[in-house]
């Protein structure tokens, strides 16, 4: 299960990761260039561990990765105030009520972006406790 979410997210990442230059409002999230780079760097080690990596590597690789993720992502609804977003292209509202600005003007997380990465979270922590790094599950 690990090898496969860490391979599935890995390629989602690298297309959002795409997908954010031309279209810094995807999704509603803050896709700046810096967010941008963040998401190809992650997809790419993301989908390395998924296809190369060992089982138990990937099984460790979505346990860190889920808890960094949901972690982000609940720090951002914690610490995030209102604001306006800075980051230019961005096509929808500039408000948000939990505008986290980690670097102003280059990468800013909003609720929306709170919401994906507490998803994220889940979903790479449920991929490496649902994987037994013994394998005996078998090789996924």
């Amino acid at each position: 299960m690990a090898k496969t979410i860490a391979t599935l997210l890995g390629v989602a990442f690298i297309l959002v990761g795409l997908v954010g230059f031309i279209s810094p409002g995807f999704l509603g999230a803050h896709l700046s260039t810096t967010h941008n780079l963040v998401h190809l760097i992650s997809g790419a080690v993301s989908l390395y561990i998924g296809l190369k990596g060992t089982l138990a590597g990937a099984r460790t690789f979505c346990l860190v990765f889920g808890a960094v993720y949901g972690l982000l992502g609940v720090a951002g609804f914690l610490l995030g105030g209102s604001g306006q977003h800075s980051i230019p292209g961005l096509t929808h509202d500039g408000s948000d009520t939990r505008l986290l600005t980690v670097l102003n003007g280059s990468l800013e997380l909003a609720s929306v972006d709170h919401i994906i990465h507490i998803l994220l979270g889940i979903v790479y922590l449920a991929g490496g406790l649902l994987t037994r790094a013994d394998g005996h599950r078998g090789r996924d």
